[in-house]
């Protein structure tokens, strides 16, 4: 509930590049696009910290310090939880360092429903390579009413676009 609450205020806060892609009753598809001022490997290293940019406030932990990425096939987005316990946010299917990296799964409360989830991280470089193109896709499919919650989803992901641009232009 924390995190349906917390998306449906920042719905209006997503960056300007920002998109739902593609919406029906049973899925949706949001787009963010970016430019960092950032090399890819820069951008890349602070991609695979999560800890370091997500907000706190979109956290089961409420800390983002708690989130990892472990950035090889098979490797997991996690946090961990206060007493012990943890969340497996996404898991790892692809990875070609600096240049791609996608995870498969549902974030938030998106857990709760009979749906899939593809998250596709693209980091393309500048000719001068002092700058990256970022774009992330975001496609779930499955439920019933996905949907209606494709535009609180995007504010979310929105959000955290600007903060890991933020973080890979320090």
């Amino acid at each position: 509930m924390h995190f349906i609450l917390i998306g449906l205020a920042l719905t209006l806060a997503a960056p300007a590049a920002a998109e739902v892609t593609a919406s029906t009753e049973t899925s949706f598809t949001v787009t963010e696009k970016v430019t960092v001022a950032a090399p890819p490997e820069k951008l890349w290293a602070a991609l695979v910290a999560p800890g370091s940019w997500w907000s706190s406030a979109h956290s089961w932990s409420g800390d983002a310090a708690n989130l990892s990425l472990d950035p090889r096939p098979g490797g997991c987005w996690c946090e961990k939880l206060p007493g012990g316990g943890g969340v497996e946010h996404m898991r790892v299917v692809f990875v070609q360092p600096h240049k791609m990296l996608r995870l498969t799964g549902t974030l938030g409360p998106l857990q709760s429903f009979p749906a899939s989830g593809v998250m596709t991280f693209t980091l393309t470089p500048a000719a001068d390579g002092k700058t990256t193109a970022l774009t992330i896709t975001y496609a779930v499919a499955g439920a019933p009413g996905l949907g209606q919650i494709a535009a609180p989803v995007d504010g979310v992901l929105g959000e955290q676009v600007a903060r890991l641009k933020a973080a890979a232009e320090r």
